[in-house]
């Protein structure tokens, strides 16, 4: 059967027209609040997320400043992921975004890859935002780690919670203490049922429920990462074994 979708996203965002243009439509600037590495050549966006190339994204307008769009192919079961950015400047340097994603799911499963793919959309839109209204103009260096594999998922969100001192919400400090580096200690700017995310003063820290069944560190680092890849992994199997 299948499922059409779309998706609409805004924010008002403390960055000019030109710094939001940045973010959408470069290879760094992609990275540093999407997911894994982008590169953006020839009228195409590819991304490689955990080792795996994913479709390819062509454009298919180009407005600078104004809008830009890129979609998917779609493939032999009528598969397709398609983005839209919307661009208006207002007043002291802020610009209104809005993020249009739409497409169509196939099967009669299509519902759970729904979910997650919503949940995992207002993740990055709030990353984007977020990223925008600290970092804009900066690059950073995308870390993909993944914990061991999850079969009670409340039980290991309530772990995670944990860790970071109870509940979340928007606004509250937290502090976690992985393995080797100095405590993170920073502020939770997104969370829902399947992702929390964590701002630092040089970080961008995202913990998302993974499709393949384990917790993902999904973080954006513009400090330096040297260690942080060994010291999230650890800090992920201890979080998140399974125990009897």
């Amino acid at each position: 059967m299948g499922h059409e979708f779309e998706i609409p996203l805004d924010s008002l965002v403390e960055a000019t027209p030109e710094q939001v243009w940045e973010a959408i439509t470069t290879g760094p600037g992609i990275d540093s609040w999407f997911m894994g590495r982008n590169e953006v050549e020839g009228g195409a966006i590819r991304t490689a997320f955990a080792g795996v190339e994913l479709p390819e994204s062509r454009v298919t307008a180009e407005e600078p400043l104004k809008r830009f769009a890129h979609s998917g192919v779609p493939g032999p079961d009528g598969r397709f992921v398609a983005y839209e950015f919307l661009l208006e400047a207002r007043g002291q340097g802020s610009t209104l975004v809005r993020m249009v994603t739409s497409g169509f799911l196939p099967g009669d499963d299509w519902e759970q890859e729904y979910e997650a793919m919503s949940t995992g959309l207002a993740l990055f839109f709030a990353t984007l935002t977020e990223y925008l209204g600290h970092f804009a103009g900066r690059a950073a260096t995308p870390l993909t780690e993944s914990g061991p594999p999850v079969s009670d998922w409340p039980r290991a969100w309530r772990s995670l919670h944990a860790a970071l001192g109870g509940t979340p919400e928007p606004g509250d400090a937290v502090r976690i203490t992985p393995p080797g580096l100095p405590p993170v200690e920073g502020v939770v700017y997104f969370r829902n049922a399947q992702s929390v995310g964590v701002r630092t003063s040089d970080a961008l820290y995202r913990f998302v429920q993974g499709m393949g069944g384990s917790m993902l560190a999904m973080h954006l680092l513009f400090g330096d990462p040297t260690g942080q890849a060994a010291a999230w992994r650890s800090w992920l199997e201890d979080a998140h074994a399974e125990r009897a």
